[in-house]
């Protein structure tokens, strides 16, 4: 599949300036040693983010029954691989989660202008979007975010506790409501994020349980797609049914890979779909592993986890 350079990014201006000037910095605003809201931010009804307690590992697996796999889709929104030809690749990442309770942006992608004209042709609109949730702070996964929140600001924006300060105060100035996340999360009914994980580069992954196993979806996997997956399966219990999104291989030997497909295959993963930074033999080596249960993803594609053998 055809690739586009990282380097071609480009994203919002607020908001790209902030990402920037953070990405320069040798580590992240904590919200501890953050500027507290002034009375006068109060008054006009900007309130500082939440974060949720935590919650121990019991209330995720004694949560509801899982969805049926057959309700929930995905559509690949941003992507430097080729899927559909009439979509434009860009260094990147977003996804669309539909069937849940929520309707979920997962990653915003590096441009926002183009991440709109790939939703038009999609015929997938801002306005039924319900939530965000940004794995990273690095722009090809946030750099689209800001044209999203100019056409709809009134949902809910899940970031990590790492976050700059400032990105979070841009983000709840369009009227967004701000969720920081450290630890695991549960999002709606049958969707959570891993919480923070990783430590140089912070990441967080999105799991929707299904009647299937988990489905886990990454955005550059940082800390190691096969933490992430353990992390998942340590937190609710469950096989891992499908695995996607970038899996950080793009610099790996193939020994090296040959050895992570080969502890996703022990985790029970039964169907991988890399892309974004997962890097070409990465992509060639996991369908050579998986064959039929391999996902070949891009921009354009669409999952409906029920059509899955």
């Amino acid at each position: 599949m055809k690739k586009m350079s990282r380097y071609s990014i480009c994203s919002g201006p607020v908001i790209c300036c902030i990402l920037v000037l953070f990405s320069l910095m040798c580590g992240c605003v904590d919200t501890d040693t953050a500027p507290a809201t002034d009375t006068a931010e109060q008054e006009e009804g900007i309130t500082p983010p939440v974060c949720i307690p935590p919650q121990s590992e019991a209330d995720f697996q004694e949560d509801l029954p899982p969805i049926h796999a057959s309700e929930v889709s995905i559509t690949v929104l941003y992507d430097n691989n080729v899927y559909d030809p009439h979509l434009q690749p860009d260094w990147g990442f977003s996804c669309l989660i539909k069937g849940c309770e929520k309707t979920i942006l997962f990653d915003t992608g590096a441009n926002g202008s183009l991440l709109l004209k790939n939703m038009e042709k999609l015929q997938v609109t801002p306005e039924e979007i319900d939530i965000i949730v940004l794995s990273h702070i690095h722009q090809d996964h946030t750099g689209g975010l800001e044209s999203i929140l100019k056409i709809k600001g009134d949902l809910t924006v899940y970031v990590l506790q790492s976050f700059p300060f400032a990105l979070k105060e841009q983000i709840q100035g369009y009227g967004a409501h701000v969720i920081e996340v450290d630890h695991p999360v549960r999002v709606c009914s049958h969707v959570y994020t891993t919480g923070e994980i990783g430590a140089y580069i912070s990441e967080q992954a999105l799991i929707i349980r299904t009647d299937e196993g988990l489905v886990i979806i990454t955005g550059c996997a940082h800390p190691g797609i096969v933490r992430i997956i353990q992390k998942a399966h340590d937190l609710l219990l469950s096989d891992i049914f499908m695995v996607m999104g970038g899996f950080h291989l793009q610099g790996a030997t193939q020994s090296q890979i040959q050895e992570i497909i080969a502890q996703c295959q022990e985790l029970g993963v039964q169907y991988a779909g890399p892309c974004h930074c997962s890097g070409d033999m990465a992509m060639v080596l996991f369908e050579q592993a998986y064959n039929t249960h391999y996902i070949p993803i891009g921009v354009g594609t669409i999952i409906y986890l029920g059509e899955l053998e």
